[in-house]
C-alpha cells in the first residue's frame, strides 16, 4: 500500500469522530417498480402490474444518511409535513442513525415527495420512464423558521462541520445563512438554485451544468472550465471551490493554487446518479472536518462518488466501501 492510500485510509478511519450538522430542504424519493402487462384499451399505453414501492431520504436527507452511512453522528435541521411521507422519511432517517431530534413536523407544509416510476418487461431490469413531484409552497412562515433557527443554533454548538443542503423549498432562508456566517468551522454549500447568494463560506459544490448557468457561458475546454471556476469562486467568496462533472471527474479550486483536476473512479457508465451530489459534499464535508486537506477531501468525495453511481436510486456509501475502493485503486 503507498502512503498516499494510507494517509486517504486514515482519514476515512478518523470519520466516527466527527460530528457534522446538516440544514436544508429533506425530500421523500419514492420509487415505484412495476412490470409491463399489456398494453391499455383505453389508450396507447402500457399497463403496469405494481410491485413493490420504497421510500427513502432524499435532499438533504440523503446527504445526512451518506454522513451516518460514512460513520459520522450526525443532525439534519429541517421540516417535514404531519402527513405519510414526513412520518415514513422520519422512521428511515432514525432507523439510518441519523439525529432527528431537529427534525421539524407541521401541519403548515406538505412534505416534497419525487415519485419515480421504473418499468421494465418481466425478467428485465426496470428503468425510470416518469417522475412525479408532490410540491407544497415554499416554506414562509416566520414562526416555523424561528423554530428552525433556534434548533440549528443547538445543534451547532458541538459540530465540526454543517452542510447547506438547499432544494429551494425555503428551509434556508437568510437568518439562517448569516447565523452560519458566525460559525468558525467549516460550512459547505450545495444549493441548486440559490448558490450565487450564499457567498463567503467554505467551498460549494456545483456541477458542471450548474456552473455554465450561473456564469452563463457554455464549457467546451479544460480552460474554459478553469475560467469560469475562477470567475464564480471569485464571486462566491468562498476558499474553494470543487465542480464535479460525472464521467469526467472533478475539479478543485483553491486560493493560490493551480487547478486539481482528477479523474472519475470506476466505470465510465453510472447506472443511477440520482442523489450522487449529496455522496459527494458529504463526503467532502466530513473528510474536512476530519482536518484533511482539500485536495485528499476532493480524493475521498471522488471515491464515493465512483461507488454510489454504481447504486440504484437514492442511495450511500459505506466507509469500508470507500476504503475498499482506495485499496484497490492506482495512486
Amino acid at each position: 500500500m503507498t502512503s498516499d492510500q494510507e494517509r486517504l485510509i486514515s482519514i476515512v478511519r478518523s470519520f466516527p469522530k466527527r460530528k457534522l450538522v446538516i440544514v436544508g430542504d429533506a425530500i421523500a424519493d419514492r420509487f415505484l417498480f412495476g412490470s409491463i402487462s399489456r398494453v391499455s384499451r383505453e389508450a396507447p399505453v402500457f399497463i403496469l402490474r405494481h410491485e413493490q414501492t420504497e421510500t427513502v431520504p432524499g435532499g438533504a436527507a440523503n446527504c445526512a444518511v451518506n454522513l451516518a452511512s460514512l460513520g459520522a453522528e450526525v443532525s439534519l435541521v429541517s421540516v417535514v409535513g404531519n402527513d405519510e411521507a414526513g412520518r415514513e422519511l422520519r422512521d428511515k432517517l432514525a432507523k439510518a442513525g441519523v439525529d432527528t431530534n431537529c427534525l421539524l413536523t407541521s401541519d403548515k407544509i406538505q412534505t416534497t415527495t419525487k415519485v419515480r416510476i421504473l418499468a421494465g418487461q418481466t425478467h428485465s431490469s426496470r428503468q425510470q420512464v416518469i417522475r412525479i413531484d408532490y410540491e407544497g409552497q415554499p416554506l414562509s412562515d416566520g414562526e416555523l423558521h424561528e423554530l428552525l433557527l433556534q434548533k440549528l443554533k443547538g445543534c451547532c454548538t458541538e459540530a465540526d462541520a454543517v452542510i447547506v443542503s438547499d432544494y429551494n423549498y425555503g428551509v434556508v432562508g437568510d437568518r439562517e445563512i448569516e447565523f452560519l456566517r458566525t460559525f468558525a468551522r467549516p460550512v459547505l454549500v450545495d444549493s441548486r438554485f440559490r448558490l450565487a447568494n450564499i457567498t463567503g463560506f467554505t467551498a460549494a459544490t456545483p456541477n458542471e451544468d450548474e456552473l455554465e448557468h450561473l456564469v452563463e457561458q457554455p464549457i467546451e475546454s479544460k480552460e474554459q472550465l478553469e475560467s469560469a471556476a475562477t470567475a464564480l469562486k471569485r464571486k462566491l467568496q468562498h476558499k474553494a471551490l470543487l465542480v464535479t462533472r460525472g464521467a469526467n471527474g472533478m475539479m478543485l479550486l483553491e486560493d493560490d493554487t493551480a487547478p486539481f483536476h482528477i479523474a472519475a473512479v470506476g466505470a465510465q457508465q453510472p447506472v443511477d446518479v440520482t442523489g450522487a451530489g449529496d455522496t459527494v459534499i458529504a463526503t467532502f464535508a466530513l473528510a474536512l472536518a476530519s482536518n484533511a486537506s482539500f485536495e485528499d477531501s476532493t480524493r475521498l468525495a471522488n471515491y464515493a462518488g465512483g461507488l454510489v453511481v454504481m447504486k440504484r436510486g437514492t442511495a450511500a456509501v459505506t466507509a469500508h466501501e470507500v476504503e475498499h475502493s482506495i485499496i484497490n485503486s492506482e495512486l
